[in-house]
């Protein structure tokens, strides 16, 4: 697809009302090809939702797995002392990366509020299928994962709560309605409530960012997967490749955090099988694909006014 085509695929999705803004960020591992925003800025911030799971909490685990002080087989019973019970012994970190730890996508009730609770909650509850027997996308697991590690981002752009000086540039969102913020705007607050209930920094979901501080992550984990030693850790391509190899859970696309080029996967059919990416609720996306050198970022704020899907 030309960038006219392209171009001509978001504005007219802007015109639907599938989302009220958006920027892209096109290109490939030594810079950006494409870069536009559509009814707002391009310094624009926008609440990148579940791409925190692998700009922040998956680039933390892989940290502590260079480090040697985490392990991917780690049992997670070892580490939360709530863990326990015959059904979710063997339950290891790659696991809960790979949304194959048994764990439900949500909690049934309302989010308990606070780190403690949370932790109690997921630990505690009953495992929705056999650790591994499938896969199912679970916020509750990259929650407790991010109670593992630090989740920093060193990327210009990409910040947690964003402070009060960038509201200005912040795209707003509206609450869902089963959230207790419902009737008002979001604007530098987190979308999603269970993020919100643990002040604005989750594992799942809580990240702000940028398009282009988007595609300098982006880039950086381009060059790794094509083999460039030069990239700041824990990017290594050897590092890179162990997490973005697609897991042998049957009919899984899931990686350890990443998602993979499947025909049922976000990222739609034309990417060659080594990509991967992942997608967040807000409307917010970031694809890889090593073998045509090139990442592709869109963020939007389809969950204000917009559209479902």
């Amino acid at each position: 697809m030309s960038v006219d085509a392209a171009r001509a695929v978001v504005a007219n999705a802007i015109r639907a009302g599938v989302f009220p803004a958006a920027v892209v960020n096109v290109g490939d591992r030594r810079g950006t090809l494409w870069h536009e925003a559509f009814g707002t800025a391009l310094d624009t911030l926008f609440d990148l939702s579940s791409l925190t799971k692998v700009i922040a909490t998956t680039t933390g685990v892989m940290r502590r797995v260079a480090d040697g002080s985490l392990r991917l087989e780690t049992r997670i019973a070892e580490l939360f002392e709530e863990w326990r019970g015959v059904d979710r012994e063997s339950v290891t970190v790659r696991d809960v990366l790979e949304h194959a730890s048994g764990l439900s996508a949500r909690l049934f009730d309302a989010p308990p509020v606070g780190r403690r609770e949370f932790e109690h909650e997921i630990c505690a509850m009953k495992l929705e299928y056999a650790p591994r027997s499938r896969s199912i996308y679970s916020d509750l697991g990259f929650i407790l994962l991010g109670f593992l590690v630090p989740l920093q981002v060193e990327i210009h752009d990409l910040v947690f709560n964003p402070p009060p000086d960038t509201r200005s540039r912040i795209a707003p969102t509206l609450p869902l309605s089963e959230d207790i913020r419902r009737g008002r705007v979001l604007v530098g607050e987190v979308h999603d409530n269970y993020a919100a209930a643990l002040d604005g920094m989750a594992g799942h979901a809580g990240l702000f960012g940028t398009a282009d501080a988007v595609a300098s992550f982006g880039r950086m984990a381009l060059a790794a997967a094509m083999g460039d030693v030069h990239q700041p850790p824990p990017f290594t391509p050897e590092l890179v490749s162990v997490f973005t190899t697609k897991s042998t859970v049957p009919g899984s696309s899931r990686a350890l955090g990443w998602d993979t080029m499947l025909p049922t996967s976000s990222c739609g059919t034309k990417m060659s099988p080594r990509a991967f990416g992942h997608v967040g609720f807000t409307g917010t996306s970031l694809w890889i694909d090593p073998v045509r050198d090139r990442y592709w970022v869109l963020l939007t704020n389809r969950v204000n006014g917009g559209g479902t899907v």
